[in-house]
Formats: structure tokens, C-alpha cells, sequence
């Protein structure tokens, strides 16, 4: 179907005036439709919502590939409708433990999936970062709270970041390292979610 197609069948099946220019911005990643013209371009292309999100990353694109209403997965987990719909306008979840958990049962995410979807993934990368440079022992509590795995997964996991963080600082100051700056380490920590979720096997 061409832009021309899909402007028309949005219209004759929606009563949506979208232009075919408004189409191709959809297609070209310029624009994003809404929640309705997005349901309504699904059924015009015979599909499901979810096979036109390229990758899901946010709670609303998580929610609408599984075609839900912000209503429903408010209700299934357990959150006030208004209360849900500005959790997910401002991109931060702010759920008790249970309905995380749930949250994450209902949209079938898994932690990683889960912590970007809810906004987390700057206060993951800020908590793993002191983990790696200080004690990472007094962050094992905090990064278990945030983060839906075993303690002993997290705990491994941290100790690992801190091992790996000091020896590449401990390789740029030693006696033979000419010239070294540390450049190494401050990579590393840039990166350090990465390293995090490869070290829990995520």
C-alpha cells in the first residue's frame, strides 16, 4: 500500500483525515502517531500494533504492542488510571515493589527491558558507577532494590564491575604505563550498565 492507500483507508475506516505526507513522516520516524492513530493504522495494514513498533523501550510502547489501554494495565496492576497515565507521560515509574513485578509480568519485560522502561537506566548507571570507583559492598542493598534479580546475581555482578574498573586503572598508573590517563577507566564507567547487564547474563 502506498502513503495515498493507508491516508485513505485511515479515513474511510476511522473517519481519521490523515495526509499521505503525515504517512510517510509515520514510516520515516519523524512523527509518531497517537495511541488511536496508531491502533487505527494497525487495523488499516492488517496487523498488530506491536509489529509497528520497531523496538519497544518506553511503558507506552510496551503497553500499546500489547494492546492495552492505559485503563486496563493501570487496573491489572493495581495503580489509579490518572495516577498510571502521568507515570507514563513523565517516563518514571514510581510503583510499589508488587506492582513493578506486575507490571512487569503484564508487559513481559524482562529486568533490563523493565528498568529502561520505567526510567531507570540514569539512576542504574549513576548507582553502578559508585559500585565500580568506592565499596561496591554498600550499593549490593540499593542496587537489589532497584534492579528485579537474585542478591547473589547482583552481588557477583558488582564485584565484577569494581574488579574490572580498578584493573584497568591500576594498568594506567603503573610505573610502565607512559603517558597514561586513566582514558580506560572513564570508558569503562560509560559503559558501565552494559557491563552490568552482561555480568547478570541479561
Amino acid at each position: 500500500m502506498d502513503p495515498g492507500h493507508v491516508a485513505y483507508g485511515l479515513r474511510a475506516q476511522y473517519g481519521m483525515f490523515i495526509d499521505p505526507d503525515t504517512v510517510v513522516a509515520w514510516e520515516r520516524g519523524r512523527l509518531l502517531p497517537t495511541e488511536q492513530e496508531l491502533t487505527a493504522l494497525a487495523g488499516v495494514l492488517w496487523c498488530a500494533p506491536a509489529e509497528l513498533i520497531a523496538a519497544a523501550t518506553t511503558m507506552r510502547e510496551h503497553r500499546l504492542a500489547r494492546a492495552l489501554s492505559a485503563e486496563e494495565l493501570a487496573r491489572r496492576v493495581g495503580v489509579a488510571a490518572h495516577a498510571y497515565q502521568r507515570m507514563e507521560d513523565e517516563g518514571r515509574w514510581r510503583g510499589t515493589e508488587r506492582q513493578t513485578a506486575t507490571l512487569a509480568e503484564v508487559l513481559g519485560l524482562g529486568p533490563r527491558a523493565l528498568i529502561t522502561a520505567t526510567g531507570g537506566d540514569a539512576g542504574l548507571a549513576e548507582l553502578l558507577r559508585d559500585a565500580a570507583t568506592t565499596r561496591w559492598q554498600a550499593y549490593v542493598k540499593p542496587a537489589v532494590k532497584m534492579v528485579p534479580l537474585p542478591k547473589r546475581t547482583v552481588e557477583s555482578a558488582l564485584q565484577r564491575l569494581h574488579t574490572d574498573y580498578h584493573a584497568r586503572m591500576a594498568a594506567t598508573s603503573s610505573w610502565g604505563a607512559s603517558g597514561a590517563t586513566g582514558d580506560e577507566g572513564r570508558a569503562y564507567l560509560e559503559e558501565i550498565t552494559g557491563h552490568f547487564w552482561a555480568a547478570v547474563g541479561q
